[in-house]
C-alpha cells in the first residue's frame, strides 16, 4: 500500500510524532512510505501546491502526524487543510487516517476536526492513534502501535470505517443586516472585539455591528487579518523560561497590551471547513508565548458566530472546553442561525452583566479534566517551565489529593469505626443527615443575611 504521511509538525524531522510512523515504517517494509514535512514548509505549499497534489493522488491511505496545539491541530494544518481544498484535488475514496502526541488535552476535539474534514474530502475515515509524548520509548506504547497499524491495515481491506457525522440541511443565507441603533455609551470597562472578518463578509461584519450598538459599553476591534503574522507556533519551547517568543512579529506585545487587558472578550468569526480561517488558529498557537497560564482567568467571553453552530457540535466542545480551561466566564453564544437580532442583543446584555457583576461558576469536566492535566505535566517539568510553574505555586493550581494528608487521616479513620459492626449498627440511617448538616447551616445562614 502507498502511505503518505503528511507531516504537518512545524519541527519537520525532529518532530516527536513523526518517529512513531518512522517506527511503524521500519516494522513494514512490504508498505511504501512517503514522508512529506508540510507542517515545516507550508509557505513553500503556499507558493507551489503541485508536490503535495502529486503527493495526494499517487497515495492509496493518507496518514496526518501531528502534534496536538490548543485543542485542535497546529496552524500549519488548518492552512494546509484549506489549500487542499482550494486545490481541488480529487480525494474521493482514498483511506485516511491520524498520529498524534500529546498529554491527552483535549486530543479528541483534534482528532475530530481532522475527521471532518477527511468527511469533506469523501476520504474513508479510519479511527486514528493519539499517543502520550512518551509512549514509542515504552515497550507498551510500542506495542500500542503495532496494534494501531495491524487495525489499520485491517481496515483498509473491511472496514469499519468511522461515520459521518450529520451535515446541516441546505438552508437560504441572506446577508444580515443591522437594525439595532446606537445607544448611550460608557468607557467603565473595556471590550475588545477579536475576529478574523474577512473583508468581503460583510454579514460577519455586520453581525459585529448590532452587538457594538447593543452593548452599553465602547468597544474596539482587532482583525487578526491584518497583524503581520511571522508563523505559526513551532514548538520550540523558547517561551518556556522567558516569556518572550522566538519570532520577532511583536505579537507578544500585541497579546499582552491590545487584547489581554480587556475587561471583557468577545471573539467573532466565520465557521470555515469546522473551525473558522486559519489566521484565528494561528492567534490560538502563538499565545503558548504565556505558557500554560490562566492569565485571564475571570475574564468574561462572548462568542458571534456566522454559520451552521448547531451542526458543529467538536466545535461546540472546543468553545466551551477553552473558556472552562481558561477560567473565564461564557456569556453566551449568537449565531446567524435563528432570530439573529434577539440573540445579539441578548449576549451584549449578558456579557455587560457578567463584567458588572464579576460573574464566576465552578468549573465542569472541561475545565477539571484539562487544568489537572497541566497541574501535573507543569509539576513535572518545573525545571524547564519555569514562569509556569511558579504561576500555579501562586495561585493554588498543585491540588494534589495525594498532598491532603490531614483529610485522608479522616477517612480512614471513618473508615475504620465503619468497619465495627456495632458502629455499623449506631450509625444505620444517620449517615445521610452527618453529611447534609453543614450544608443546612450554610442555608440557614442565608436566610439570616
Amino acid at each position: 500500500m502507498n502511505i503518505l504521511v503528511l507531516n504537518a509538525s512545524p519541527k519537520g524531522k525532529n518532530s516527536t510524532t513523526v518517529h512513531t510512523a518512522l517506527y511503524l515504517q521500519a516494522l513494514h517494509p512490504e508498505h511504501t512510505f512517503v514522508f512529506l514535512p508540510v507542517g515545516q514548509r507550508i509557505k513553500a505549499c503556499e507558493k507551489d501546491f503541485s508536490p503535495v497534489r502529486t503527493a495526494l493522488e499517487q497515495a492509496d491511505l493518507v496518514l496526518f502526524c501531528y502534534p496536538v496545539y490548543t485543542f485542535i491541530a497546529p496552524y500549519q494544518l488548518h492552512r494546509l487543510i484549506e489549500l487542499i481544498k482550494a486545490d481541488g484535488v480529487d480525494l474521493s475514496g482514498k483511506f485516511a487516517s491520524q498520529i498524534t502526541t500529546s498529554k491527552h488535552f483535549y486530543d479528541v476535539t483534534a482528532h475530530r476536526y481532522v475527521e471532518e474534514n477527511c468527511f469533506d474530502l469523501g476520504m474513508k475515515v479510519i479511527r486514528g492513534l493519539s499517543a502520550d509524548m512518551e509512549d514509542l520509548l515504552s515497550a507498551q506504547g510500542q506495542k500500542e502501535a503495532q496494534d494501531f497499524f495491524d487495525q489499520l491495515m485491517f481496515s483498509c481491506a473491511h472496514g469499519p470505517f468511522i461515520t459521518p457525522p450529520v451535515k446541516a440541511p441546505a438552508r437560504e443565507k441572506t446577508v444580515y443586516q443591522p437594525v439595532l441603533s446606537q445607544g448611550p455609551k460608557t468607557t467603565a470597562k473595556d471590550v475588545v472585539i477579536v475576529t478574523n472578518c474577512a473583508p468581503n463578509d460583510q454579514n460577519l461584519a455586520n453581525m459585529i455591528a448590532d452587538f457594538r450598538a447593543a452593548l452599553p459599553y465602547e468597544s474596539r476591534i482587532v482583525n487578526l487579518r491584518d497583524f503581520p503574522f511571522a508563523g505559526g507556533c513551532l514548538g520550540c519551547f523558547g517561551c518556556a523560561i522567558t516569556g518572550a517568543c522566538v519570532y520577532k512579529d511583536g505579537f507578544d506585545q500585541f497579546l499582552r497590551e491590545t487584547i489581554q487587558t480587556a475587561d471583557g472578550f468577545v471573539y467573532a468569526f466565520t465557521i470555515s471547513d469546522h473551525y473558522t480561517h486559519s489566521s484565528f488558529k494561528c492567534f490560538d498557537d502563538r499565545q503558548f508565548c504565556n505558557g500554560h497560564r490562566t492569565v485571564t482567568h475571570g475574564t468574561p467571553i462572548a462568542y458571534l458566530i456566522s454559520g451552521d453552530y448547531q451542526y458543529e457540535s467538536n466545535l461546540r466542545m472546543i468553545v466551551e472546553g477553552r473558556v472552562e480551561v481558561g477560567g473565564n466566564y461564557l456569556a453566551g453564544v449568537a449565531t446567524d442561525e435563528g432570530d439573529t437580532t434577539a440573540d445579539i442583543k441578548s449576549l451584549a446584555e449578558n456579557l455587560a452583566f457578567a463584567m458588572e457583576k464579576k460573574l464566576t461558576r465552578p468549573a465542569n469536566f472541561y475545565g477539571v479534566g484539562g487544568m489537572k492535566i497541566f497541574r501535573d505535566l507543569i509539576y513535572v517539568m518545573q525545571g524547564l517551565m519555569k514562569a509556569d510553574h511558579k504561576f500555579y505555586k501562586q495561585h493554588g493550581i498543585y491540588d494534589f489529593p495525594q498532598k491532603q494528608k490531614k483529610h485522608i487521616l479522616q477517612m480512614k479513620l471513618v473508615g475504620a469505626l465503619m468497619a465495627v459492626p456495632s458502629v455499623q449498627k449506631q450509625a444505620k440511617g444517620k449517615m445521610t443527615q452527618a453529611i447534609v448538616g453543614p450544608y443546612q447551616k450554610v442555608v440557614e445562614q442565608a436566610k439570616k443575611t
